[in-house]
């Protein structure tokens, strides 16, 4: 069996997504697969965050005889293990990273209370010992400081 490094073509209409795979050279371009061996991205903007391959996995394959193709084969000289373009895409790849670090806030959002209105019934009278309670806790309570107050009521 002969065996290529190859693209296999996901993704959707105008969204192209690449797999870097070993085939049977007999294989359907979007066929069984032996081994996924990364992938690449042509829609990232930054060019060197592109392409993420498995070095080691790449080796054992050109090791064993796999033929790349013409494009898998530029993809590997430049990024795989002794890639022309490795300093690059660490550089690119932690540019993404402190990208998208700010789409998660450190600080939860605190909720606002929903307002009563005539159609709604008005929330029940709290007891003396439960209002100072409830106005002194923090938003969110831990399971300890429940355990504690259920333990003392």
């Amino acid at each position: 069996m002969a065996v290529r490094i190859r693209l296999k073509k996901m993704g959707r209409k105008a969204r192209p997504f690449f797999r870097l795979c070993a085939v049977d050279s007999r294989a359907p371009r979007d066929g069984k697969v032996i081994e996924e061996l990364g992938y690449y991205d042509p829609m990232v903007r930054d060019t060197d965050a592109r392409a993420i391959l498995k070095g080691e996995r790449i080796a054992y394959w050109l090791g064993v005889g796999a033929q790349p193709t013409e494009k898998a084969g530029v993809l590997i000289k430049k990024y795989g293990t002794e890639g022309t373009h490795l300093e690059q895409q660490k550089a690119a790849l932690e540019r993404l990273k402190t990208r998208r670090a700010p789409l998660v806030s450190p600080e939860p959002v605190a909720q606002a209370e929903p307002v009563a209105t005539a159609e709604a019934p008005a929330p029940a009278e709290k007891t003396p010992e439960e209002a100072p309670a409830s106005e002194a806790a923090p938003a969110e309570e831990t399971s300890e400081e429940k355990a504690s107050e259920s333990s003392e009521s």
